[in-house]
Formats: C-alpha cells, sequence, structure tokens
C-alpha cells in the first residue's frame, strides 16, 4: 500500500488458507485478530467509520520526505462506485485515486477500492498501480484486487482497540500487510486545530519492516513514519474537514497571480520587473500569514517554495527561475484548497502544470515530458470521476 509498496518474499511465513480469508503464523500476533469472520455489505458505500472516511473525505493532501527526498500524496475520492465480485456477491465499493510524488515528479498513481461492512469495519478491496520510472509507467508492482486474487483485507475495525490485530491486505504470495492497533484515544495537531479520536497502528510487512500509522477523525489516515527507511509524512489538509467557507482571501489569489507573471517576466529576461515581482510575492506572503492563521504545513510549503524562488531569480537562468515560480504558484493553490471546491482546486493545478509541460518542451527533458503528461491526465480522471 501506499508510496514504498512492499513485495511479498516466500519463506518469510508459513501461510495458511482458512475459511476463504488468509491466515499466518505470526508469533504473538493471531491472539488479537478481529478480521476472521466474513464480512457482510448490505450497504457498502455508506461508510461512516470516522477513521477511515472514504466516502466523507474528498481530497486528502499529505506532505514529507524520505531521505532528503520531498513526498507529496494527493487522495481524492472519486464520483463512481465500481462494482466488484466476491464471495458471490457483487459489491459496491467507494473509489479513491492516489497520486505520489518524489521531489515534485509522478512516482506513482493508484485506484483503491473501499467497501464498509455490517458491522462498521471498512475492507479494502484492491488497488489498481502504475508506478513511474522517469515519467513512464514503469510496472505495476501492489496490484491486487479482491475476487480474482483473493480475498478483501479489513482496513479498520468498527471499534479499535488496544491490540486488536488485522490485515489490510491479505492474499499471501502477492501483498499481505499485519496491522495492530498499539493506542487509542490520541489527539493530535491537525491543520486548523487539535483532533481528538485518534488511534495509532503498528504494521508489519513481510519484509520486516514496521512502519507506524496515526489514523484520526474526518482524515483517516493522518500520519506514517518507516524508521528503516525515513520515509515521513503527515496530513497537510483534508477537504472538508478543513474547509473554510468564505471567499478566498485577495492576498492568496495576489500570490497565484503574481507566480504567472514571474513566469511572463522571466521568459522575457526582464530581470527588473522579475526582482520587482518575487519582493512583492514576498511582502504579500508575509501580510498573509500575519493576518491569516495557514496550517503549518502548507505555511512550511509555501516559504520553502518562495526562497528557492529568490535564490532561483538571482541565477538569472530563465529556465530556472520559471521551474521555480511553478512551484510557487501550485503551493499557492494548496493554499486556496480551504476556500475552494475540490474541482476548482484540481482545475487550477491543470494550469500550473500546462506551465510546466511548456517548461519541459522547452528544455527537450523527455522524462519530465512524460510525467508532466501524466499528471495531467491523472488529476483529468479524477475530475469526470
Amino acid at each position: 500500500m501506499k508510496f514504498a509498496k512492499k513485495a511479498f518474499t516466500t519463506g518469510l511465513a508459513a501461510i495458511v488458507m482458512s475459511g476463504g480469508l488468509a491466515t499466518t503464523t505470526v508469533p504473538a500476533r493471531a491472539a488479537g485478530r478481529v478480521d476472521l469472520a466474513k464480512p457482510t455489505f448490505s450497504h457498502p458505500t455508506r461508510i461512516t467509520n470516522p477513521l477511515f472516511p472514504a466516502r466523507r473525505l474528498d481530497q486528502l493532501l499529505q506532505l514529507g520526505s524520505e531521505d532528503g527526498e520531498k513526498l507529496r500524496f494527493e487522495t481524492t475520492r472519486l464520483k463512481t462506485p465500481v462494482a466488484i465480485r466476491w464471495g458471490g456477491k457483487t459489491i459496491d465499493t467507494v473509489v479513491q485515486q492516489f497520486v505520489a510524488y518524489g521531489d515534485g515528479r509522478v512516482a506513482e498513481v493508484a485506484v483503491d477500492y473501499y467497501a464498509q461492512a455490517d458491522d462498521g469495519s471498512v475492507w479494502y478491496f484492491g488497488e489498481k498501480v502504475d508506478n513511474y520510472v522517469d515519467g513512464v509507467i514503469h510496472d505495476h508492482s501492489g496490484t491486487w484486487l479482491a475476487g480474482r486474487d483473493g480475498p478483501p483485507g479489513m482496513i479498520m475495525p468498527a471499534h479499535p482497540r488496544v491490540g486488536d490485530v488485522f490485515r489490510p491486505e491479505n492474499i499471501p504470495g502477492l501483498v499481505l500487510e499485519v496491522a495492530t492497533v498499539t493506542a487509542t484515544g490520541l489527539t493530535v495537531a491537525g491543520p486548523r486545530g487539535p483532533v481528538p479520536g485518534a488511534i495509532r497502528v503498528r504494521n508489519l510487512e513481510l519484509d520486516g519492516s514496521i512502519e507506524q500509522k496515526i489514523f484520526a477523525p474526518a482524515y483517516g489516515e493522518f500520519q506514517a513514519s518507516v524508521a528503516a527507511t525515513g520515509e515521513s509524512y503527515e496530513a497537510a489538509l483534508a477537504i472538508p474537514a478543513d474547509s473554510i467557507h468564505c471567499r478566498r482571501p485577495r492576498r492568496l489569489i495576489a500570490l497565484d497571480t503574481t507566480a504567472a507573471r514571474v513566469l511572463v517576466a522571466a521568459g522575457r529576461h526582464d530581470w527588473r520587473l522579475t526582482d520587482q515581482l518575487v519582493r512583492t510575492l514576498n511582502q504579500t506572503w508575509i501580510a498573509h500569514r500575519h493576518e491569516v492563521r495557514v496550517p503549518t504545513k502548507l505555511s512550511a510549503q509555501f516559504s520553502e517554495t518562495l526562497q528557492a524562488l529568490r535564490k532561483a531569480v538571482a541565477s538569472r537562468k530563465a529556465v530556472t527561475i520559471r521551474q521555480a515560480a511553478v512551484k510557487v504558484g501550485l503551493a499557492a493553490v494548496d493554499l486556496q484548497a480551504q476556500y475552494r471546491s475540490v474541482r476548482a482546486t484540481d482545475h487550477a493545478r491543470i494550469a500550473w502544470w500546462r506551465h510546466q509541460l511548456q517548461i519541459d518542451r522547452a528544455t527537450g527533458d523527455a522524462g519530465e515530458i512524460a510525467g508532466d503528461k501524466a499528471v495531467l491526465t491523472a488529476i483529468r480522471n479524477r475530475l469526470v470521476g
């Protein structure tokens, strides 16, 4: 699951099939299994589980890093349910699109399928994965589908308790993951303030790696870290949980439009105007932060991209400046996401990725051109659902 997928390794566990659900001899982890009973699905798309709100979460943005590389994950609910055949029945699932970026370039695009059982637990029915290298699909590692490849896996119990053990992915020989609830009743620092009712889960992969995750109401997967690889990421913004129902602040709009003007000025080698526009960006950003509380992760992201733009301007290299301006523009779109619909936000992202595509076409980098097109396709796909 997610960005750094772990493949099943034979010989690490003895696999036994029981009642149509896969089990394995993992010492000290079998006693707390809460996913052994076969689930029933009367209203599978009515997902009300607060810790995995796939039906109510329109879009989740997560930011982080791994070994110095910046990570960005966009998870978006798609409009149309997908029916999956399992256990002799057809079950409608809620569909999410997951897009992962490494240092601003596409690394993975996946489509995930979820359904809620009658007891309130949420089950994972599979994913279709495209893994990218240099902008081109490299493989589909991690892809699986309930019914075709094996059973679904429980991704969230109805009422998690410390010691509960379940398997979000449960197809030995293809995908397998063991999750253990290690803490409940946590309060986490959300983008707009404290979020109570969170839980911590310890995920064991069959390659021996361990991932610590926190799930929070209205966010689902809120935070994750893998000590072995240095991977760490956290929710930066969730819609509608962090939505603000008022007009976009004028300074946020100005950040977007000014970054667009930097693109034009740098393209014309008008350094005087470019310098002036970057100063304006800086002043506007300082004034906005003083006036409005900005989610911590988004604030840090915008400040970093603005600093990179100032450094790029000093180089007087048009391509470098324009690349940096696109990153500022995309960060400005993230800042505005609290005030807009997901659809409007994604349309704004498309506009900036088109600028990126124009820049990469001018430099002739085939991998980056292909990657830009892949991102544009992914965003368009989720716009049409």
